[in-house]
């Protein structure tokens, strides 16, 4: 039995090494399924909290705490499986009873250092346990800064896409404001900006997936939300304007679903890396109609016919749809249109545009609906 102890201690002890390195040491988006478990469950049990409130806003604040308690929990097992993992080895090597080889395997790894077993042996075991606590803590403690550095920048555009594309984020009203306001000319290089943030994210959030789960300081702001608004607007673009539109459109439709296959890969979720332009997609032909109506009653000035131009929109789209929905869900994104459905019950928010206080008579004369 004391062999069978020892060989379960080194198995642990392998396993649990293992998930911290896949976690926070290699830089390959190496999928942990103990943390993928424990997000899961964490999630369910967030998520069950808030149901009898059936608001999103009440979601959205029980899920604020999904990310540090991911990180808490994350730790919590690393050191519970290394202290069982130790418990194992001392007393599959050695004649001390269970009780004893807990406090032992405690007292190294916390490196308190009030039990001893005596035994020569033993030693080893007892070094390798006080150099893994303080190493793990230290791991978890030099892992945050870049999780928080790579927060940061993702939502530093996501906060200035919200004056451009609304709150919460939509690929038709990018486009509809930019031509209220006359401002089409910075389209370009608001595609070059999230063709770059696509670029951070996709590497960020396959390598440290727990960064998912890092909501947006308001609740009706969110990167996957955003990142599918401006690939809406893209494609939207590309599809209506075949001869203005500018190349760095194409780029980040691109870059987004490159890095939404990335994440997606890193999550183990099956996708079509090579989907036929003519697959159907979610988005109605409806929805698209009337999303083609309004941008056209804002002046956006199309250069192909409407009808034409759907099969060259879906065509776009299929590259990324699926996957975008599925990241939206899994991360309890705000519901807001062209997003997908939720695992939980919330009304589409649709974006809010502010009310145009110009004198009327320096107001746009639309069309009729």
């Amino acid at each position: 039995m004391r062999l069978i102890h020892t060989l379960l201690g080194v198995l642990l002890l392998l396993l649990v090494v293992g998930s911290i390195l896949r976690t926070l040491v290699v830089p390959r988006g190496l999928y942990s399924a103990l943390v993928h478990r424990l997000w899961r469950v964490l999630r369910t049990v967030l998520r069950l909290w808030a149901a009898p409130f059936g608001t999103y806003r009440a979601q959205d604040r029980a899920l604020t705490w999904l990310a540090p308690l991911v990180l808490l929990g994350m730790l919590g097992i690393w050191l519970s499986g290394m202290l069982l993992a130790y418990t194992l080895l001392l007393h599959g090597t050695s004649d001390l009873s269970w009780s004893v080889s807990l406090r032992e395997a405690g007292s190294s790894l916390f490196t308190l250092g009030y039990a001893s077993g005596e035994r020569l042996q033993l030693s080893a075991i007892d070094f390798l346990a006080a150099a893994s606590g303080p190493l793990v803590i230290a791991l978890q403690i030099a892992y945050l800064p870049a999780l928080y550095a790579a927060y940061q920048r993702r939502e530093t555009e996501v906060t200035l896409l919200q004056s451009r594309a609304g709150e919460p984020a939509w690929g038709p009203e990018l486009l509809a404001r930019q031509s209220l306001v006359d401002t089409e000319t910075a389209l370009p290089q608001l595609y070059r900006d999230w063709e770059r943030l696509a670029a951070d994210i996709g590497e960020s959030h396959s390598n440290y997936p727990v960064l998912l789960s890092f909501r947006s300081p308001q609740p009706n702001r969110s990167w996957v939300v955003g990142l599918i608004a401006v690939m809406d607007a893209a494609a939207l673009h590309l599809a209506l304007c075949p001869r203005s539109a500018p190349p760095e459109a194409r780029l980040v439709i691109r870059a987004g679903f490159t890095a939404m296959r990335d994440i997606g890969r890193s999550l183990r979720v099956d996708f079509d890396t090579d989907p036929d332009p003519d697959t159907p997609i979610r988005l109605t032909y409806a929805e698209y109609l009337g999303a083609v109506a309004m941008i056209t009653a804002a002046g956006f000035a199309h250069e192909r016919p409407v009808e034409d131009a759907w099969p060259h929109f879906r065509g776009w789209r299929v590259n990324y749809e699926a996957l975008a929905y599925e990241l939206a869900r899994r991360s309890d994104a705000v519901p807001t249109l062209w997003t997908g459905p939720r695992d939980f019950h919330a009304p589409v928010i649709p974006p809010a545009r502010p009310t145009d206080r110009r004198p009327d008579n320096s107001r746009p004369t639309l069309p009729p609906a």
